[in-house]
């Protein structure tokens, strides 16, 4: 079943549903099908058949075992872009294994990297893992669709999370490839950039970037510290990165002189990237937040509306509303086989009476 509708609290005023569930199920309609029933199997297969893309996240050989597979369905719509999401993979010695975010980081070296210099391996505070599985998989789609478009055919297209992580180590993963070099946790800043991390003010902290050497003559200019950009120790990069020590020493002297607001104003116009350290409340109160309207209100049948961070991107010439609420389970069952598949209201009932459907 759907267990994310569980996974809580905090959960929805007077309801069983959590947070954690409406923050993934926008613009989605549900469906219960029961589909270890021969008529549940039929309803999939006509589905198959006039649907573009299908997305599953069983274990592999799961769906293949309930006649569901990528070649089941082909024969049905030689057009169907099948697209498995798992933990591992569909080959390789962990491939039947189940998979999580957490577990992917941990075995795909996110954990090592994460947290602070010496301490406890650390979780990323949102399951980035699973988001960037998913971005693949919708960029992998996109890209198959539009293959289609040439071809005429579908294919089946592998996501996992552990290639996933993997593929996101980035630099992390090319200065241990190419060079030999074992990655540690670096807290908030940067293994070859400097200074690039946090650094506590009297009110907070404050994140700073200087990615260049124009960006840290400029940034010493702005905390009245020109000593530093002119020191030779710290005149290019690779020397910051040598002295890394002694400079953030420098610089966390200087910036706890202030506050945190009291920065943001001196450093108003730099050159180079900057930010507070922001609490959700802060987050949601920022007035930058609340220009671009990224959070919507978007009404909801049961629980009045629902608040949620709407598409992170736009159109020259779309619309990227929502334009529907998190549903509720089986809430478009008799919808979805009217729509699309042409039942009577007959025969929706005679499948619920079966517990075929719900």
């Amino acid at each position: 079943g759907d267990e994310s509708r569980k996974w809580g609290p905090p959960f929805m005023k007077n309801s069983n549903d959590s947070c954690y569930f409406m923050a993934n199920n926008r613009n989605k309609r549900s469906i219960c099908i029961d589909l270890k029933s021969p008529m549940g199997k039929k309803i999939i297969y006509e589905l198959a058949e006039q649907s573009d893309v299908l997305v599953e996240n069983y274990v592999p050989g799961k769906l293949d075992a309930m006649k569901l597979g990528y070649n089941d369905l082909k024969n049905i719509n030689m057009k169907l872009i099948y697209c498995s999401i798992t933990g591992y993979g569909s080959k390789g010695p962990y491939a039947n294994r189940p998979g999580y975010d957490v577990i992917a980081a941990s075995l795909g070296g996110l954990l090592h990297i994460t947290g602070p210099k010496d301490g406890e391996p650390c979780k990323v505070g949102v399951a980035m893992t699973d988001i960037a599985t998913g971005l693949y998989a919708h960029g992998a789609i996109l890209a198959a669709l539009l293959q289609r478009s040439k071809t005429g055919r579908g294919q089946k297209i592998d996501c996992n999370l552990l290639s996933t992580q993997v593929s996101t180590l980035i630099n992390i993963g090319s200065n241990y490839l190419n060079a030999g070099l074992e990655a540690q946790k670096w807290g908030t800043a940067h293994e070859s950039i400097v200074p690039y991390e946090s650094f506590p003010t009297k009110t907070g902290y404050i994140t700073v970037g200087a990615g260049s050497d124009e960006q840290f003559k400029f940034l010493c200019g702005k905390l009245s510290a020109e000593h530093l950009s002119n020191d030779k120790n710290f005149s290019t990069n690779a020397l910051r990165v040598k002295n890394r020590k002694s400079l953030i020493q420098a610089l966390r002297k200087i910036f706890i002189l202030k506050s945190t607001e009291d920065w943001l104003q001196i450093l108003e116009g730099a050159s180079f990237p900057y930010a507070p350290i922001n609490s959700l409340r802060e987050v949601f109160n920022n007035e930058h937040i609340k220009a671009i309207g990224i959070v919507k209100d978007v009404p909801h049948k049961v629980y009045g509306s629902v608040k949620m961070v709407g598409p992170p991107v736009e159109y020259s010439d779309a619309e990227t509303n929502i334009t529907k609420p998190p549903p509720m389970l089986g809430e478009h069952t008799d919808e979805i086989l009217k729509e699309i598949l042409g039942y009577n209201q007959a025969t929706i009932d005679d499948l619920k009476m079966q517990h075929i459907i719900q």
